[in-house]
């Protein structure tokens, strides 16, 4: 029994920012991040990931050290990881994305038997988890969350990413909890003002729905009960990969424990900004540095 399970391709990303001659290569990809996050906040996590025989035995001695429990981690010797070139522009607001390689998909025979999580938080890369792998997840699961960002992406034939509308909107049945972008809420219902997209999502079912907002925090719907979650602001900005990813990870584990709804975005809000403060998912504060960051978000802008 674990407290949360995340599903989908971990990854190797490959990051240029500004004023850097080269990339640097980090372990990626939402898996990683919502794992190592809901661990440092005291969770029983586990992950559910396919890997090409590329991937670090680093990387896997970093998860197990942090508590994630791989034993849903299949490695397939003769594919490749999931690999992404990620390019940042000046004032790192905005970023383009490549597909290098892919792994192979995530079926519904890789799950592991038996599964039990008090959440199950689905995050597909690149396509590789379908609506009949949620289905089969549903039945192991309190309450499934969704990132739909590796839902909403097409590559073109260099690989660049742009985002595109959802195909098959059945998987919006199936869950809880939805997070994802402004612009991926706009491709996952089609629809352009975000009030009326998050109502969309509501009308599929979804009890909560967070999309985020970058530097101006996010937005969260609560059965119809808007609330706007400022930023939480980090010391500084080296790297914003994997803020939205944090905040999820910090918002469930918070979830799963009954707490209320805005402490647990308040805790998501100071994991991202843990998050952005180093390269990859290097820097993600301990479990005192997160709450007490939480706390004075809380104090300061949402009590009131």
């Amino acid at each position: 029994m674990f407290d949360i399970v995340s599903v989908g391709h971990f990854s190797i990303d490959s990051i240029f920012l500004p004023g850097r001659r080269g990339p640097f290569v980090v372990l990626g990809g939402s898996v990683a991040y919502v794992s190592l996050v809901a661990a440092r906040l005291g969770a029983r996590v586990a992950a559910v990931s396919k890997v090409g025989g590329d991937f670090p035995e680093a990387y896997k001695w970093w998860l197990g050290q942090e508590g994630v429990n791989l034993s849903g981690l299949i490695k397939v010797q003769d594919a490749n990881t999931t690999c992404f070139e990620l390019r940042y522009n000046d004032d790192l607001s905005s970023r383009t994305l490549f597909l290098k390689n892919v792994a192979p998909p995530i079926t519904v025979d890789d799950l592991p038997n038996p599964l039990r999580a008090s959440a199950v938080h689905i995050a597909p890369l690149a396509g590789e988890i379908t609506c009949e792998v949620v289905e089969k997840l549903k039945d192991h699961a309190d309450v499934l969350s969704l990132d739909p960002q590796g839902l909403v992406r097409d590559f073109d034939e260099n690989g660049k990413a742009t985002c595109s509308r959802l195909v098959d909107d059945r998987i919006l049945n199936l869950i809880n909890i939805y997070k994802s972008s402004q612009n991926e809420a706009k491709a996952v219902t089609g629809i352009d003002d975000l009030g009326l997209a998050i109502k969309a999502i509501h009308d599929h079912g979804v009890g909560t729905i967070i999309v985020t907002l970058g530097a101006n925090g996010a937005m969260l719907s609560k059965e119809g009960a808007i609330y706007k979650i400022p930023c939480c602001q980090p010391s500084k900005v080296v790297d914003p990969t994997g803020a939205g990813d944090a905040f999820i990870g910090g918002f469930l584990s918070e979830y799963v424990n009954g707490e209320n709804i805005l402490r647990c975005a308040c805790v998501g809000a100071s994991s991202a900004s843990f998050a952005v403060e180093g390269f990859g998912p290097s820097n993600l504060g301990d479990r005192t540095q997160v709450y007490q960051r939480a706390r004075e978000l809380y104090e300061k802008e949402i009590k009131q």
